[in-house]
């Protein structure tokens, strides 16, 4: 079966002017960025190329671990300013990531001005905006519904927890009076609805001799208040780790195309490589900040360090299929282009709402203790700028 050959190549471009008539003006566009017509670049494997492979895996592991390693073990507890500019500079790190190195790709692979938007259904629409305002309002829906969901869950749970607590108490003083002749009490606290029950609960006095009754009720106390925490935890930790995943998927599909990128490159190589450490180092210090301040269930304390190397193995990984299809991979192609594009816009798209939304308006406008030192918010504030900027800067090389 004869193989059938893309459109665009039914013509020569060393035969085609750019004043021929009778030649779409869409392909002289594409031809003349290289999309159409282009070749993998010339990029030999050398030692610096496979080196890339473990230094961005190990710088960018750390600096992701560092935060949440500090947290945990005792002798690297570090100074509370320290974690706070960590936080900060992170926050930078993300809200830069999305409008410096995912928005602006997005825009020359399939953007308006692009070879992909000039040819078929891309043509007739601006669709990397689209895409991105499209991930944006996905990304609240999933923010919302999941919260939705976390608390009508654990509400459910928290107020049938709280019918089994009032009974407790009841029966636990009305055992309590009914040994001691004191019926009347147990008689209205019965007839009582649940709160008046629960406050009448909480003011029984036992005797110094029922050691009993004593350890009951103290025991249905404290299991009041360990239920009632344990169920805010729950749905504090779901709600968080939710956000964070969010981000962090990301920042994925973004490490996916750098890295492959990385890999195919050719004479950019020398430049990119640095580049992309302190790109990864950088996201990975603010994945790492924002991992901390999740409050992780006894039984899950092994999760941020397993999300820590998720982050620093993506890259890399990408970087040796780079290398492994490195000459028939053309990172300026018609389909890479596509790809490339989609995936930057819906990264772009949930960047901007976790930035702005999880990120800034947490941290800062709805949260009661931001105005509490003056000294503390400036230095925040200053720590965001630094990692905006740095990151900001390393976007005219990457």
């Amino acid at each position: 079966m004869a193989q059938v050959k893309p459109w665009w190549e039914k013509w020569d471009p060393n035969k085609v002017t750019l004043a021929e008539q009778s030649v779409d003006d869409s392909w002289k566009y594409c031809v003349l960025q290289g999309v159409f017509w282009g070749e993998p670049e010339n990029n030999k494997v050398t030692g610096a190329r496979i080196s890339s492979i473990f230094v961005i895996f190990g710088v960018s592991t750390l600096c992701t671990l560092f935060p949440v390693v500090a947290q945990r073990v005792s002798w690297l507890r570090v100074n509370k300013y320290v974690y706070q500019f960590a936080r900060s500079f992170g926050t930078g790190v993300i809200i830069s990531t999305a409008y410096i190195h995912l928005l602006d790709p997005a825009y020359q692979e399939i953007g308006g001005f692009s070879c992909i938007a000039q040819t078929g259904n891309w043509a007739i629409y601006s669709w990397c905006p689209a895409i991105m305002l499209t991930t944006v309002f996905a990304t609240f829906l999933v923010d919302l519904f999941s919260a939705f969901y976390v608390e009508r869950k654990y509400g459910v749970v928290h107020e049938e927890h709280g019918d089994e607590i009032a009974d407790a108490i009841i029966n636990n003083a009305a055992a309590h009076d009914h040994g001691h002749g004191k019926s009347s009490t147990v008689e209205h606290a019965r007839d009582a609805d649940e709160e008046e029950a629960l406050e009448m609960g909480s003011m029984v006095r036992v005797g110094p001799d029922d050691k009993t009754d004593k350890n009951s009720l103290t025991h249905t106390e404290s299991y009041t208040v360990s239920e009632t925490d344990s169920v805010e935890v729950e749905m504090s930790f779901r709600a968080d780790f939710g956000a964070f995943l969010v981000l962090e998927a990301g920042l994925l599909f973004h490490s996916v195309m750098i890295g492959l990128n990385l890999g195919t490159v050719g004479k950019e190589f020398s430049t990119l490589y640095p580049v992309l450490v302190f790109h990864q180092s950088f996201e990975g210090l603010g994945i790492g900040a924002r991992l901390c301040a999740i409050e992780f269930p006894r039984k899950k304390r092994w999760w941020p360090y397993a999300l820590c190397v998720a982050y620093g193995i993506t890259t890399p990984i990408c970087v040796a299929i780079g290398l492994g299809v490195r000459s028939t991979y053309s990172s300026n192609s018609y389909s890479v282009n596509i790809v490339s594009g989609v995936l930057d816009s819906i990264s772009a798209g949930v960047l901007m709402y976790t930035g702005m939304v999880e990120l800034l308006a947490r941290d800062y406008l709805f949260n009661p203790n931001r105005t509490k030192d003056l000294r503390e918010l400036l230095f925040n504030l200053f720590s965001m700028l630094v990692g905006a900027g740095l990151m900001a800067l390393l976007g005219k090389w990457a």
